[in-house]
Order: structure tokens, then sequence, then C-alpha cells
């Protein structure tokens, strides 16, 4: 199976709720919310893209950087790539439904951990579809993390509770979900947290709590001062918001204000190993995979997802060597002109 087939397989799969177009940067499919695209205009979704385009690698070519090491330790597990598979439910509304989502669950969970790395498992306003990711994680012993919508605390805290009954490496509330349509379309409501709020949520648990959806400096410090484990840099891949900068104009200065402090992920607008290696050298510590994930799981289910995690693996190794970096950490600022 390669890179053409799953494309190729996708494309029918998804025919009438995703294009797959060779080149994914949210024009086709701009205002198609619940289904591929971004909010409104699309602008949001095109600027995740955009804004990565504009940074660029300094080639270097003399060094000694000739088989660099592309794992990282995060949450307490080495992972092989620093990639992580985003948080994507609702196969039915949003893709068209022709896998399952225990299938898509499956798909990725698995998929990702053949590739060497974690898949996360997301929440909707059908309860059954986050129920279905924690089977989902539980069918791999925990080597998975669901993340869940920013419901009323209550209602968090007991999907946390159904959470760690399978022991999962780390448990989350996507934040940036607060406005997201198809929750209030179907009678479930979800908005903006407090940090009394959030600290109650973090306070529950002993798991590593995730806030997904930061994109602001000091919404990043408040996420350090509330106890949270990781921040994802994220604008819900264009989603939720029209007119956002995209998240690699704004992650620089989010790392210059807790660098070192938490962990920060990022996702939006990655489509290659080149954009995982800009995001690592912006300072992000690892990466959110989004619709390419979903792409691979439709056109190649579990194999369509390890051969796209392998391939943005080899294209981020490639990367590394053409820039003289022999492990993860020796990817920075330096290497780019942004």
């Amino acid at each position: 199976m390669d890179i053409k087939q799953i494309y190729e397989t996708a494309r029918k799969k998804m025919r009438g709720y995703c294009r797959v177009c060779n080149e994914c940067r949210g024009e086709a499919c701009a205002g198609e919310v619940p289904g591929m695209g971004g909010a409104g205009t699309g602008t949001s979704f095109k600027n995740n893209i955009e804004e990565l385009k504009k940074i660029q690698l300094k080639m270097r070519t003399i060094h000694d950087a000739k088989t660099p090491d592309t794992s990282i330790e995060l949450f307490g597990i080495k992972l092989d790539i620093p990639i992580i598979s985003a948080p994507v439910t609702g196969n039915s509304f949003n893709m068209g439904g022709a896998l399952t989502e225990e299938e898509y669950v499956e798909a990725v969970l698995k998929g990702s951990i053949s590739a060497g790395t974690i898949g996360m498992t997301g929440d909707t306003a059908d309860l059954s579809m986050y129920i279905t990711g924690l089977e989902g994680i539980k069918n791999v012993n925990g080597m998975g993390i669901p993340i869940i919508k920013p419901r009323e605390n209550k209602k968090i805290i007991e999907n946390i509770r159904k959470a760690e009954a399978v022991k999962p490496l780390a448990i989350g509330v996507d934040i940036d979900g607060a406005g997201l349509i198809t929750m209030a379309l179907k009678g479930q409501p979800v908005g903006p947290k407090t940090k009394t709020e959030l600290k109650e949520l973090i306070e529950s648990t002993d798991l590593p709590f995730i806030l997904k959806g930061i994109m602001t400096p000091d919404e990043a410090e408040i996420a350090l001062e509330v106890g949270a484990e990781a921040i994802v840099v994220s604008n819900h891949g264009g989603r939720v918001l029209d007119h956002t900068p995209g998240v690699a104009k704004v992650l620089p200065e989010i790392v210059d204000a807790v660098k070192g402090k938490i962990t920060i992920l990022v996702d939006g607008g990655i489509r290659s190993g080149v954009d995982v290696f800009k995001m690592l050298a912006l300072g992000a510590d690892a990466v959110l995979l989004g619709r390419p994930i979903i792409i691979g799981a439709y056109g190649g289910y579990e194999e369509g997802v390890t051969t796209v995690l392998n391939k943005m693996k080899k294209e981020l190794l490639q990367a590394m060597i053409l820039t003289g970096c022999k492990d993860i950490k020796s990817i920075d600022r330096t290497k780019i002109f942004f």
C-alpha cells in the first residue's frame, strides 16, 4: 500500500464530505462544518497552512548528523516519532460514515502504535462515540489519550471517571471546542471555562491533564497555573472561529512564555514531516496530526494510518539530516528562517 492508493481509496469513500485534495489547504471545503472544512470563510484553516509555508529551513550538509534519532519521551513512555494522531470523532456526520466509529478508532489507535506512536480519541454530542473511543483505548492496553468536550464540569468529571477505568496515558479537554456548532445543534451545551472550573477538573484526577485549544501566551500561563501537564496550541483545525491566526504564527510567543514549564503540543495545518520539523523548531515538544490521519484511515484502515505516519517520519528524518540535527532536541529556531 502506498500514499497514492490511500488517497484514491479515501477519495471514493469520503465523496461528498472531503475531496481529498492533493494539497489539503481548506479551499474547496470552506464553510463545511459539519464536514471537513473550516468555519465561515475557511480563513482560520487556510492560515494554518499558509503560516507554515512562510517558514524556511536552513540547509546544512557539513556535520556528523548521519543517523538522527526521531524519538521522544512523553507522558512516561518513549515514542519513535514526535507525532500523535489527533482526536477526531463523528464519522457519520463529518466524514460520510464509510467507516463506523469503532472501525475508525481501531484504525487510528492500532495504526499509530504500529508506527511507534499513540493516538487520541475524541468526544461529540453522541456520548456513545466517546465510549467507543474508551473501548478502543482499552483494547490497546491504555495506549491512547481521550479528549473530552468542554461540557459542564459535572459531566466532564463523569467522563473522566469512565476514562480512568481503562487506564489511559493521560486525559484532556479540548476547550477550543467551546463554540462547536455540532454540539449545540444536538442539545449538548459546551462553553469556555474559568480558572476555578479548570482547577476542579485537573484536581479531580491523577492522570496527566491536557488543555487543548491554547492560542495566546496568557492562557498558556493560566494552563500552567491551574496545574495542566500539557497544552495543545490549536484553533481546532480552523473549525470553530473564522479569522484566527495560524497556529505557527502564535506558537513562538507561547513557547517564549512557558517552554520548559509545561509540555507544548501543537496541531493545525501539518501535512508533512517538514511541517513537523518546522513546528518543533518553533518550540513545540510534539505535534498532533488530524486530517492526514483521517485520510490514512479511510484510505487504508490501520495500514493506511501507519503508512501516513511512516511517510512523515521519513520526511522528518531527511529534514534532520539536511539541517544537521542529531535528535529532536537539536531542532530549534537556529535551524529555520521565520
